[in-house]
Parts: C-alpha cells; sequence; structure tokens
C-alpha cells in the first residue's frame, strides 16, 4: 500500500509548520530569552495561531528541546559546508569568520547556543545536558581540525578557540560593541596563520 499525494500534503504540511515553529523558537528564545518568552511569542514569530503550538509542543521544555535541534541543524549545516573546503586550516578559518559575520546579532543578543545554555541550566529538567550536547559536537569537530593539522594538543586547542569565541561573544553582548568580535576574530585568524 502506499500513500496517496492527498495523504502526504497534510503531513508535509503539519512537518513544515512544526519546522517554522522549531526555527521561530529558536530565534525568539535568542532574543528574549527563556523565562520571558510565551507560547504567544512564538506562535506570533511562527505565524500561526497560538493554539496549534501545542499541537506540536506540549511544553515549554519541549519547545527548548526543539530550538536545540534548531542550533544542532545550524551547526550541521555550517560544519558540512565547511568540510568541503580542502584544508582544516582553512575550515577552522571559514568558522572564526562566520562567527565574525553574526556580530551584529551576537553584540545585542549573544552566541545562540551559549546563552540558552546558561540559561536553561537554572532550570529544572535536564535540558542543560541537551544544550552541552551541542557544545560538544562543535568542540569535537574543532578538535578534528586541530588532529588532521597535526597540531600539538588538539582537544585542548579546540578548547581554547571555543572558549574564546564564548568569551568575545560574551564581552560583546555585555559592551554591545560588535566590534570586539571582528578585532577578537582577527586576532583569532593572525594565531591559526602562526607557526605551531
Amino acid at each position: 500500500m502506499t500513500d496517496s499525494t492527498e495523504s502526504r500534503r497534510p503531513r508535509a504540511s503539519a512537518t513544515a509548520k512544526r519546522q517554522r515553529l522549531a526555527a521561530a523558537t529558536a530565534r525568539v528564545l535568542h532574543e528574549q530569552g527563556v523565562e520571558r518568552t510565551t507560547i504567544a511569542d512564538i506562535a506570533r514569530a511562527a505565524d500561526v495561531p497560538a493554539g496549534n503550538v501545542y499541537y506540536y509542543f506540549k511544553t515549554k521544555d519541549e519547545l527548548v528541546e526543539a530550538a536545540l535541534e534548531e542550533h544542532t541543524a545550524h551547526l550541521n549545516a555550517l560544519t558540512d559546508r565547511l568540510d568541503r573546503l580542502p584544508d582544516p586550516r582553512e575550515r577552522l578559518k571559514g568558522l572564526i569568520t562566520e562567527w565574525v559575520a553574526q556580530r551584529e546579532s551576537t553584540a545585542r543578543y549573544g552566541c545562540p547556543t551559549g546563552t540558552l545554555a546558561t540559561e536553561i541550566d537554572k532550570r529544572e529538567g535536564g535540558l542543560d545536558a541537551a544544550a552541552g550536547r551541542v557544545i560538544r559536537q562543535l568542540l569535537d569537530w574543532v578538535e578534528q581540525q586541530y588532529r588532521l593539522l597535526d597540531a600539538p594538543d588538539p582537544a585542548g586547542r579546540a578548547l581554547a578557540l571555543v572558549g574564546a569565541y564564548q568569551g568575545m561573544s560574551l564581552l560583546s553582548n555585555a559592551l554591545r560593541d560588535p566590534e570586539i568580535m571582528t578585532r577578537e576574530g582577527a586576532r583569532l585568524l593572525r594565531e591559526l596563520d602562526a607557526p605551531s
């Protein structure tokens, strides 16, 4: 038995609506934070009736999980794109360039994953582990690039690079100064070009 076109269309529409809600959730949580965000805010951002949100997500924690899935999907798309570059050093430079390109948003709202991880760490429910997995995935990818470069202590270098990003994101946000991202990004690029 096969699905008819008519029976597939509602499922595709439901999947698209759920995806739209997840993307809106990630964006609104980044801009407003978990505690300040309401279901109505998310529904408005996704352009769906508020009651529809509950059809796809029963609790606010499920919405936070959906936002973390969005962050994972964004990270996967970014690293897949960077993996097409032939050289691991160029991949790392591409990552830094991507971070700097987001400087205006970062200055206003902070790092999307980092700020969410910090906020949900203070809540009950175990979502902090899910946020940690997204950050761990980034660390592992960066470490792999350093391994491919035969750099000494690739895990330590990965931690330093991702930590530098989190630090420059925090300072850029706290001081509302996107140029911190520009200056620190340029410094990180110079360090990558320096002989080991």
